[in-house]
């Protein structure tokens, strides 16, 4: 006869192999309540939790990134966190690329949409100075945006896995080496005639540089079939993962050239169109977040933003156990990646009194 301390258990795993087979998924995602603030191309805005506080924050997602990696699920959530912690989490979200942005380029985000949020969440808080957070190339437009634009009232920013210096980030290494000889068109010819890079092949190379999770898939689903916590985790990031969007044109031309080929932040600056930002403009207090597993943006690439931020009253580098993704909103994340962030937000607004 069936031991009776049992039934729980064979109950969670007959529910949690039917929620990835035939059912909705192991648990259903519930996203953190917000609210849409603004609306417009490419620049949705939405805060989290009621109008409080002087300490508004502004999450900057990446471009081919959705804009809920600040919030995947109830503990996978910067944004709650942030709230939780006596903050206004703002996210200011993109939305779907076309073929029809394909002129888009970094002088969209860093000249007009970036700024633009800045200004409207440092309105509704009586002109106080926002927090910026970004992830990944969300990280990258941060920093543009705050040197680009030193009237804005921009208190802090935090980039999370930003790669600074491309030629420590090992998985682009062979790119590297055919631009030198062929230059970018190889890399970019195809993305000017589609009018970019489409989500599925985006969705693709993320996939790629997790081949070992890939891989051993099966055999993580079979050892955590009745942990539903687990499993929940890995089908959020599934889902995110199947949700990228693509890459604008001339955006991911500008990658190619200027970061991935032309190592130019390394250097510390940026070109828009036809004048050159100075990363040494920045004078705001800055944290970058290094993730010790990342292969998209290694520890040594984005520990180079030390030696460029020439102009600011701090940089503070930490390091966080965890993928690119895992160290945003991994399990270890509100121990160590979102603690760095808490420390120093407390610590730049103790700064401005």
């Amino acid at each position: 006869m069936l031991d009776l301390d049992w039934r729980p258990r064979l109950n969670t795993l007959t529910r949690n192999a039917w929620g990835l087979t035939f059912g909705g998924g192991v648990q259903a995602a519930e996203p953190t309540p917000s609210e849409q603030i603004a609306q417009g191309l490419h620049r949705d805005l939405y805060r989290f939790g009621a109008l409080a506080g002087d300490n508004p924050v502004l999450m900057v997602p990446p471009l081919a990134a959705p804009a809920h990696c600040y919030d995947l699920r109830p503990g996978q959530s910067l944004a709650a966190h942030l709230l939780g912690s006596g903050r206004t989490p703002y996210l200011v979200d993109y939305g779907t690329m076309t073929s029809a942005d394909r002129d888009l380029g970094f002088e969209a985000w860093v000249d007009d949409i970036v700024p633009e949020a800045v200004r409207r969440v440092s309105e509704l808080h009586d002109g106080a100075p926002v927090d910026l957070i970004g992830w990944s190339l969300g990280g990258t437009l941060s920093l543009l945006t705050a040197s680009a634009n030193a009237d804005l009232p921009i208190r802090s920013v935090t980039a999370i896995g930003t790669p600074v210096d491309y030629e420590e980030i090992g998985a682009i290494a062979p790119l590297r080496a055919i631009g030198r000889i062929t230059g970018d068109r190889p890399l970019t010819a195809a993305t000017w005639a589609l009018g970019g890079l489409p989500a599925p092949v985006v969705q693709a190379s993320y996939r790629f540089t997790a081949l070992q999770r890939e891989l051993t898939k099966p055999w993580f689903i079979a050892r955590n079939l009745h942990n539903t916590e687990t499993l929940a985790r890995m089908e959020s990031i599934d889902k995110f993962m199947a949700a990228m969007p693509g890459y604008p044109a001339r955006f991911f031309h500008q990658v190619c050239t200027q970061l991935i080929l032309g190592n130019t932040l390394a250097s510390g600056e940026f070109r828009l169109g036809s004048r050159t930002v100075p990363l040494s403009a920045l004078s705001v207090p800055v944290l970058a977040i290094g993730g010790t597993e990342d292969v998209i943006a290694p520890v040594a690439s984005v520990a180079r933003i030390t030696d460029v931020l020439t102009g600011v009253p701090s940089v503070r580098f930490e390091t966080a156990p965890g993928s690119h993704l895992g160290m945003l909103a991994g399990p270890g994340a509100r121990a160590t990646t979102w603690a760095h962030i808490d420390d120093f937000l407390t610590e730049s607004a103790l700064q401005l009194v």
